[in-house]
């Protein structure tokens, strides 16, 4: 994929730090002295880090240079790297991996998780928070307006798109073999939005970019229209005139014994 856009990103940083707050809130941790920030982007989720835990070394990790940029000015007293999640080792053993909406974008997770969870120190903690609305009509129809023959030649096979999202039991599994406690929630966040083209914008900066970025400029612009289209039936508007996006999230906090 092309690098990421911060700007479009940040558009809705109110609704997209909301997750990364709630799942910090559960990190049963008072004084770490190393945390990361694994998939930082541009900082929203690691200033609550740095906010919750001042005297922390505090350490953000992404794979988009763009994103890193924005967040370095941000937050120019961290400490910001480019790594890939899938290799990414620690120069130590930090006290807290913080992975939000992040993990989602990283293959072979019956691996992952237990990988990352060993690179905790003792009594470390592993937090993470993932979307898990691949079944939601905002993903679904992604994968109908690219599975067209004008979009798939370019898109390729478009169930193929994404790391499908295991059970939440997948994941309370993988960890609580190891784990002092695993403590796993669902919640499904309903975003109130302007309009059709509103909901568009805000996949465009994520989940929607494996479809459209194989895509030339006159492609994309007709699988935007196209997409459009279907968004706009599939979430009708409200009293208020506004759409509700349903907005399913999944999150782990296991935490390693001392």
């Amino acid at each position: 994929m092309a690098d990421w856009n911060p700007a479009l990103y940040s558009r809705y940083e109110d609704e997209r730090t909301r997750p990364a707050r709630e799942l910090l809130a559960r990190v049963p941790l008072a004084t770490p002295r190393w945390v990361v920030d694994l998939g930082c982007g541009p900082g929203n989720s690691t200033e609550l880090l740095v906010q919750r835990f001042p005297d922390a070394r505090v350490t953000g990790i992404d794979n988009s240079p763009a994103m890193l940029e924005s967040a370095r000015q941000r937050l120019p007293g961290v400490a910001f790297s480019l790594a890939d999640i899938a290799s990414w080792r620690p120069e130590g053993a930090p006290d807290l991996i913080y992975a939000n909406a992040a993990l989602q974008w990283v293959p072979g997770h019956e691996t992952l998780f237990p990988r990352l969870f060993a690179l905790l120190a003792p009594g470390g903690v592993l937090a993470v928070q993932m979307p898990d609305n691949l079944d939601e009509p905002s993903h679904r129809l992604m994968r109908e307006t690219a599975a067209q023959p004008r979009f798939a030649t370019a898109i390729g096979d478009a169930s193929r798109v994404r790391e499908p999202r295991r059970p939440i039991t997948t994941y309370y599994d993988l960890l609580a073999g190891d784990a002092e406690r695993v403590d796993a929630w669902h919640t499904v966040y309903q975003h109130r939005m302007d309009s059709a083209a509103a909901i568009v914008e805000w996949v465009s900066a994520t989940g929607l970019r494996p479809f459209i970025d194989p895509l030339d400029a006159a492609q994309r612009s007709d699988f935007l229209a196209d997409y459009q289209g279907r968004i706009a039936a599939a979430y009708p508007t409200r009293a208020d005139g506004r759409r509700l996006l349903a907005f399913p999230r999944l999150f782990v906090v296991a935490q390693r014994p001392s």
